[in-house]
C-alpha cells in the first residue's frame, strides 16, 4: 500500500508541476482578447492603406529577392485580424462576427491581389527569384507552420500582459508573400503560380483559424449562441471534412517533393559513379523527375560513347533505385539519354543552347556578384590606404611658405607658429578609437587681450580649414 500511495503521490506531484509550467489559463483576459480580435477585423481607411503599402513592400522584396524586405512587409501587415476573427467566431458560435470576418478577409485578399498584380505588371524586373518560387508549391510542412503559428498567436493574444509574439507569428506563417506571388501569377498569366501561391495562403488562413478555434474552446470563451447537439455534431463533421479536403493536396505535393529530392540525390550518385568515361568529358547534365518516366540527359564532348556503354548505363539505373524500386519506388522508369558534340547535329546544338541558356545565366550572375563584391572590397582598401597616405604625408601637402606669407598679411598679430600631427584618442566608446589630426600652434603678440586672442584663433582655424581643405584641423594658442 505504501508503494502504491507513494506512486500515486508522485504522479499527482508531476501533474501539478506540469500544469504549473504548461497551463495557459492563468493570466487569460477573455473580454480584452475578444474585443481586440474584433477591433482588428475591419479593413477601412488607414488599415486598408497599410495593407496596400505592405503588399507593395512584399512584392518589391520578392522581386529583388530580399528576405529582409519581405520580413518588414510581414511585420506591418494587418492580415491576421480577420483570420483570427474567423477562428474566434466559430469557437464562440458568433455568426455575425463570422460573416464580418469572412467579408473583410475577402476585401483584404482582393486588395492584395489587385495591388500585387499592378506592381508586377509595371515592374521592369521579370526574373523569377527563389523567394517567389518558394511560394508556389505548398506542402504539409506549411500546414504545420500555420497550425503552430496560430497556436502561438492566439495564446499570446489572450494574455493580460501583451508580448511581441504576434509579429513573429506574422513572419512564421508568411501570409503576405503568397498573395504577392499569386498576383505575380495573374500578372504573368502563369496560373500554376497563382493557384499554388493562393493555396498556400488558403492553408495558412485555415489552420491559423483552426488553432484559434481550438484554443478558444480550450479556454472556454463564452458562447454567443447555443446549438442543439444534432446541429453541433453536423457542424463538427463538416469542419473535419473541410480540413481533410484542405490538407490532402498539400500532403500529395509534399510526397512529390520528397520523391523528387530522393530522385535528385540518387541521380547525382548515379552520374558521379557510373557516367565517367576515359576520353569523354561530361560538360553538363539535366535531371527531369516524373513519377512515371524520368529522364537524365548527359552532355559529353570528346571520344564517342558507344551504344554498348549507353546500354550499360541504362541497365545500371536500377541499382540506384531509379527504375521501379518495389519497396519505396522513386519513379517507375528512368531513361538515360547521352548527347555528344561529335555528332555535330543541329538537334544537339539546339538542345545545348536551350539547356545551357539558364545555366550560363546563373554562372554569369554568380561571376558578376563575386566580382562586384571583390571590386567593392578593393575600393574600400584603396580608400583606406589613400586616407592613410594623406595622414602620413600631411606635412608635404601643406605649403608652409605660402601659408606663412598669407598669415603675415591677414593676421599680423601672429608672431610665429608651429605645426605638428597629434593623436586624438576617443575614450567614450567601448573600443578605443585613435585619429591623427593636423595641429597649428599659434604664438600671438603678448600685448593682445585674452578675448582678442580667442577670437583671432577661431578665425585662423576657420580660414585654415577652408584654405587647406582639412576639416579636422585644430589651431591652439601657446
Amino acid at each position: 500500500m505504501d508503494n502504491k500511495a507513494n506512486s500515486r503521490y508522485l504522479v499527482v506531484a508531476i501533474r501539478r508541476f506540469l500544469r504549473s509550467i504548461l497551463s495557459i489559463h492563468d493570466g487569460t483576459d477573455i473580454p480584452a482578447t475578444i474585443e481586440g480580435i474584433k477591433r482588428d477585423i475591419g479593413f477601412r481607411g488607414p488599415t486598408a492603406w497599410i495593407l496596400i503599402f505592405s503588399i507593395f513592400i512584399a512584392s518589391i522584396g520578392l522581386n529583388i529577392n530580399s528576405t529582409a524586405v519581405i520580413i518588414g512587409a510581414m511585420l506591418i501587415s494587418p492580415l491576421m485580424g480577420p483570420i483570427l476573427g474567423i477562428g474566434l467566431s466559430i469557437g464562440t458560435n458568433d455568426f455575425e462576427t463570422l460573416l464580418r470576418s469572412l467579408k473583410n478577409l475577402g476585401i483584404a485578399v482582393s486588395i492584395a491581389l489587385v495591388t500585387s498584380t499592378l506592381y508586377f505588371l509595371i515592374t521592369p524586373l521579370t526574373i523569377e527569384q527563389s523567394e517567389l518560387l518558394a511560394r508556389t508549391k505548398p506542402t504539409i510542412l506549411d500546414v504545420m507552420v500555420a497550425l503552430f503559428g496560430g497556436f502561438a498567436g492566439i495564446v499570446a493574444g489572450s494574455r493580460k500582459e501583451k508580448t511581441s509574439v504576434i509579429p513573429g507569428v506574422a513572419i512564421a506563417t508568411a501570409l503576405m508573400p503568397p498573395l504577392c506571388t499569386a498576383g505575380y501569377g495573374l500578372a504573368t498569366l502563369k496560373l500554376s503560380y497563382f493557384f499554388g501561391a493562393f493555396y498556400l495562403f488558403f492553408i495558412n488562413s485555415v489552420f491559423i483559424s483552426l488553432a484559434t478555434f481550438l484554443v478558444v474552446k480550450y479556454l472556454k470563451f463564452p458562447l454567443v449562441s447555443f446549438l442543439n447537439p444534432v446541429r453541433a455534431k453536423r457542424y463538427r463533421f463538416v469542419l473535419i471534412g473541410f480540413l481533410i479536403i484542405t490538407i490532402i493536396p498539400s500532403a500529395v505535393i509534399f510526397y512529390n517533393v520528397i520523391q523528387e529530392t530522393r530522385f535528385t540525390i540518387a541521380s547525382e550518385s548515379f552520374i558521379n559513379d557510373e557516367c565517367v568515361f576515359d576520353g569523354s568529358e561530361l560538360i553538363s547534365k539535366k535531371v527531369t523527375f516524373s513519377d512515371t518516366l524520368s529522364t537524365i540527359d548527359l552532355y559529353y564532348i570528346g571520344n564517342d560513347i558507344t551504344d554498348d556503354k549507353k546500354l550499360v548505363l541504362q541497365d545500371r539505373v536500377a541499382k540506384y533505385g531509379l527504375a521501379g524500386d518495389k519497396r519505396f519506388p522513386i519513379t517507375k522508369r528512368t531513361f538515360v539519354r547521352v548527347h555528344q558534340e561529335t555528332d555535330n547535329s543541329i538537334d544537339f546544338e539546339r538542345k545545348m543552347v536551350d539547356f545551357n541558356s539558364d545555366l550560363r545565366l546563373k554562372i554569369l550572375e554568380d561571376i558578376y556578384t563575386k566580382n562586384e563584391q571583390t571590386i567593392q572590397d578593393k575600393e574600400l582598401k584603396i580608400k583606406l590606404l589613400e586616407q592613410e597616405i594623406m595622414r602620413l604625408r600631411v606635412n608635404d601637402t601643406i605649403p608652409f611658405k605660402q601659408i606663412s606669407q598669407e598669415i603675415k598679411f591677414h593676421f599680423n598679430e601672429v608672431e610665429k607658429y608651429s605645426f605638428a600631427k597629434a593623436t586624438q584618442i576617443n575614450t567614450q566608446n567601448d573600443s578605443v578609437r585613435m585619429d591623427t589630426i593636423p595641429v597649428f600652434l599659434m604664438n600671438f603678440n603678448p600685448e593682445m587681450l585674452a578675448e582678442a586672442k580667442l577670437e583671432k584663433r577661431l578665425k585662423i582655424e576657420d580660414w585654415l580649414k577652408v584654405r587647406l581643405n582639412l576639416n579636422n584641423l585644430k589651431v591652439i594658442e601657446y
